[in-house]
C-alpha cells in the first residue's frame, strides 16, 4: 500500500456537506422508543415541545436517509469547516508500524472541539422558533463552550450548569464560556429545585452529568422563553455530527485508502457517531469489512459493563426513559479528568448498534490514556483533550497490533478536541498524581436496583 502524498488533506468551503446522514434509515431494526415514565407509553412528540423546537423533534424520529442542512447553518460552519484530515506520519514513524494512521482534527473549531457541529444547528432551530434563551449542562466544558459560542452567533442567552468537579478542575473552560457571554454555575447549584435537593442531601456533592441535566431541564421547563439543549445522546445531536464523517469520506477518497478500523471516544456518543455513522451507512448499504470501535473510560464503563435497559437520562428522573446501556441514573462518577465521558448512559442509537454487534467497545484506565496522549503530542505536536486521548490510545494499540502481526492496516480516528484547557490534568499526570479507578461491580449492581420499573423487550 502506497504512502499518502500529503500529510494534510484539505477541502474547500464548497465541500461542506449539504446534508446530515441519518443512520436510523439504514438499520434493519430500530431501538425501542423513548417512554413516558408516568404512563409507560411511547413519548408523544408534543410532550417534547416544552423544551425542544419542532424541527429537532422531527429530526429525532425521521426515517429519511438524509436531512438537509439549512444554509445559515452551513454558513456558520464556514467559520471552521471543513476540518483537515491529517496523516499521522510522525506517529507512524515513532511507533515503527506498517499501519497508516489518519485523524480528523475537530479541535480546530473556535471552542476547540467537535461540539459546535450540533450547537450551531440547535441554536439556529431554536432561534427560528422564537426562543430567546437556552439552558444546558456540561462536563469538561467542551459542550458548554460550544453552545455559548453558538448562542453568540444567533443572539441567544445561554445558561450553563457545569459539573462541579470539572468546574473546579477546569477554570479555563469556565472562563471561555463566560467570555462568549454565557452565564455558568457549578452543578449541583442553588439555582434550581433539583440542585438544592442534591445539595441538601450532600453539600459536598461533586456533581454528575445526570444532575446537571436535571437542573438544565428544570430551568427550561419553567420558563416560556427558554428551551433545553443537549450536547450528546439524542438522535438529532448524533445526526448533526455526521458532517465529520461526510467530510472524512471525501478526504479518504482523495487519499485513495479505505479505513480498516474507525475509532472514537464515547461518553454520550456524539463524536464517535459523527465520524462513524456515514461510513457505517455505506457499509450497511454496500457491504465492507470496516470495524468501528467506541472507547470509554474504565471509571465509567457504560457499554462494556453497563446493562441494556430503560433508564432516565438524568439523575432526578425528569427526562423520558431511554433504551440504552446504563450504569444507573443514580451513578455518581469518580472525578477523572475525562469529564466529557463521565455519563451514566449511552446514546440509544450507539447502544442499539453495540447490542446488534455492528460496533465494538473497549475501556481504558486514565493513566494509560494520558501516556498515549503524550506519545501523540510528542510525535504530532497537538495535545489531545483527555476525552480524545481515549481514541488516541485505541489507535496506537491498533497500530502496534498491526506491527506485531506484520500487516498493513488503515486506521482513522476522530481527534474530537484539543487539551489546552486541560493542562492541570496533564500536570497531575506528569507529577505522578493521577490514579486509576475501576468502577466497582457492586456499585453497578446497587444502581441497577434503582432503575425504573418498565417492561422492556430486549
Amino acid at each position: 500500500m502506497r504512502e499518502p502524498k500529503r500529510r494534510k488533506i484539505l477541502l474547500s468551503e464548497d465541500d461542506i456537506p449539504k446534508r446530515w446522514v441519518n443512520i436510523q434509515a439504514y438499520l434493519s431494526s430500530l431501538p425501542n422508543p423513548p417512554l413516558n415514565p408516568q404512563t409507560g407509553e411511547p413519548v408523544n412528540p408534543d410532550e417534547l415541545g416544552a423544551i425542544f423546537p419542532r424541527a429537532l423533534i422531527e429530526q429525532e424520529a425521521t426515517m429519511e436517509r438524509e436531512v438537509e442542512i439549512p444554509e445559515p447553518v452551513r454558513e456558520a460552519y464556514k467559520v471552521w469547516r471543513p476540518t483537515p484530515l491529517i496523516y499521522a506520519e510522525r506517529l507512524k514513524r515513532y511507533l515503527d508500524t506498517p499501519a497508516h494512521i489518519f485523524y480528523k482534527n475537530e479541535g480546530v473549531s473556535p471552542p476547540g472541539s467537535h461540539k459546535p457541529n450540533t450547537a450551531v444547528a440547535q441554536a439556529f432551530f431554536n432561534k427560528e422558533e422564537g426562543i430567546k434563551r437556552l439552558t444546558t449542562e456540561t462536563g469538561a466544558g467542551q459542550w458548554g463552550s460550544a453552545l455559548s459560542f453558538a448562542g453568540r452567533l444567533f443572539d441567544l442567552e445561554v445558561k450553563v450548569y457545569m459539573v462541579r468537579v470539572s468546574y473546579e478542575q477546569k477554570p479555563g473552560r469556565r472562563i471561555l464560556i463566560e467570555s462568549y457571554g454565557a452565564s455558568i454555575v457549578p452543578s449541583p447549584s442553588a439555582d434550581t429545585e433539583p440542585g438544592r435537593k442534591f445539595l441538601d442531601e450532600d453539600p459536598d456533592n461533586p456533581g454528575s452529568l445526570g444532575i446537571a441535566i436535571s437542573e438544565a431541564v428544570f430551568d427550561a421547563a419553567t420558563r416560556e422563553d427558554t428551551n433545553y439543549s443537549l450536547g450528546s445522546v439524542l438522535n438529532h445531536v448524533l445526526l448533526h455530527q455526521t458532517v465529520i464523517g461526510e467530510e472524512a469520506l471525501r478526504q479518504m477518497e482523495i487519499v485513495g485508502m479505505e479505513p480498516d478500523v474507525i475509532i472514537g471516544c464515547v461518553g454520550g456518543g456524539s463524536n464517535f457517531a459523527g465520524l462513524a455513522f456515514p461510513f457505517l451507512a455505506r457499509k450497511l448499504k454496500e457491504g465492507g469489512s470496516t470495524r468501528f470501535v467506541a472507547v470509554e473510560p474504565e471509571a465509567c464503563p457504560t457499554l462494556t459493563r453497563g446493562e441494556y435497559t430503560y433508564d432516565f437520562g438524568d439523575t432526578a428522573g425528569m427526562t423520558p426513559l431511554l433504551p440504552m446501556y446504563t450504569l444507573g441514573h443514580s451513578f455518581i462518577p469518580p472525578g477523572i479528568h475525562a469529564g466529557g465521558l463521565r455519563y451514566h448512559g449511552m446514546a440509544p442509537l450507539i447502544s442499539h448498534l453495540y447490542k446488534e454487534g455492528l460496533i465494538e467497545a473497549k475501556s481504558y484506565h486514565q493513566r494509560e490514556v494520558f501516556d498515549a496522549a503524550l506519545t501523540f503530542a510528542r510525535a504530532e505536536g497537538i495535545l489531545p483533550a483527555p476525552e480524545t486521548a481515549h481514541a488516541v490510545k485505541a489507535a496506537i494499540d491498533e497500530a502496534l497490533r498491526a506491527k506485531e502481526e506484520g500487516r498493513e492496516v488503515v486506521i482513522l480516528f476522530n481527534f474530537s478536541g484539543h487539551g489546552y484547557f486541560d493542562l492541570s490534568a496533564y500536570e497531575q499526570y506528569l507529577r505522578g498524581n493521577l490514579e486509576d479507578y475501576s468502577y466497582p461491580k457492586e456499585k453497578v449492581i446497587e444502581a441497577m436496583k434503582r432503575l425504573p420499573k418498565v417492561q422492556f423487550q430486549k
